[in-house]
């Protein structure tokens, strides 16, 4: 179970950015901030 704190787990996840779908990897921003939003109860753009 993820705990405030500590390290996220790596995960890639599908995104849209900048007019196409894409895929994500935690991994590419290693030693970078990173604020993760998400919607999961449907496909709506925001």
């Amino acid at each position: 179970m993820p705990m405030v704190g500590k390290q996220a787990p790596l995960f890639t996840a599908g995104a849209y950015h900048k007019g196409k779908f894409t895929e994500v990897k935690l991994e590419d921003y290693k030693g970078q901030w990173v604020m993760i939003c998400f919607y999961p109860g449907d496909f709506t753009f925001v």
